[in-house]
């Protein structure tokens, strides 16, 4: 049973990423969230970890992974999740390598409201292949086919000035939702070189008002080195792991984590209450976007 919608409202998720699969088909030198090896969460683990974000008022859910695609189940989850959970957002971030256009009509079908896709640049390097030169026709295939909003993200600090705003440039010409996402280490802290900040200012002109969320944390970041905010995660937002442990974020997952499974909306309360102590210098948008709508309530032990 959910919680009331005044409950809801004061400190449910408005966002919950779920871990379906831990394994990715790449290996992207900066990433920190995948292995070759892993098996796919059983499909009723999911639904039962799904059913949780429904009990405890979730206003979205976002399939992630590791790669989504590789989940032998992925459209039988959404589907579950938007038709028998009757959670009200159902999202999937993938790195589109999987795409074409039958998997975009079953994901279509089955109900994808938002997909969200990475793109490190143009050209393949020795870093990353998830780049334009070997995506862009299955993002263009997405761009005819899919009935769902696409958000394609271009990654500050992963290509040059003109690589990255040839994505932006891209994503608008496609129909798509263009964001920038700030490359960060393991912990979710800033890793731009002092060279590559110049960047920052050509991509903001660029992408205009795409690029303020959150109070323009961004720019705070990477004109001081701190932003801070009071971070509700735990809350507003929470990432649930391949063991089904509840985190703050993919990055403090070795430093808080709690079972999924007995969460409560004790637990929802606790941690909408506790400050984060990487919140100033965090560069995870979904953190940041998901406490914007609170920022006006206070936080016990958070400075004012």
């Amino acid at each position: 049973m959910r919680p009331s919608l005044p409950f809801r409202l004061r400190y449910s998720p408005f966002l919950v990423q779920l871990v379906v699969t831990r394994r990715c088909n790449l290996a992207c030198g900066y990433c920190f969230e995948y292995d070759d090896v892993s098996a796919p969460v059983p499909t009723e683990t999911l639904e039962r970890r799904i059913d949780k974000v429904a009990e405890l008022g979730g206003f979205a859910v976002e399939l992630t992974g590791g790669e989504p695609m590789l989940h032998p189940d992925l459209f039988h989850l959404i589907k579950y999740a938007k038709e028998t959970a009757k959670i009200y957002k159902v999202m999937m971030i993938s790195n589109a390598y999987l795409f074409n256009e039958e998997a975009v009509h079953k994901l279509n079908d089955a109900g994808l409201q938002e997909l969200q896709i990475s793109i490190d640049g143009v050209k393949p390097n020795d870093v990353t292949v998830k780049v334009l030169k070997p995506l862009r026709k299955k993002l263009e295939a997405v761009a005819r086919v899919a009935k769902f909003k696409v958000v394609l993200s271009s990654v500050l600090g992963s290509s040059n000035v003109d690589e990255t705003l040839e994505v932006v440039k891209f994503a608008r010409d496609n129909g798509f939702r263009p964001r920038c996402l700030i490359l960060h280490d393991d912990h979710g802290q800033l890793q731009l070189k002092p060279e590559e900040l110049g960047l920052y200012a050509q991509v903001k002109a660029a992408m205009g008002e795409r690029f303020t969320e959150a109070r323009d944390y961004r720019t705070q970041l990477i004109r001081t080195g701190s932003a801070p905010f009071k971070c509700r995660s735990g809350s507003r937002y929470i990432y649930v792991d391949e063991f089904g442990n509840a985190c703050w974020c993919s990055q403090t997952r070795d430093v808080w984590k709690k079972s999924f499974d007995t969460y409560t909306v004790a637990d929802l309360r606790e941690q909408f209450d506790t400050p984060k102590t990487c919140a100033a210098t965090c560069t995870i948008g979904c953190s940041r976007t998901c406490a914007a709508y609170d920022e006006w309530r206070p936080q016990p032990g958070h400075a004012a």
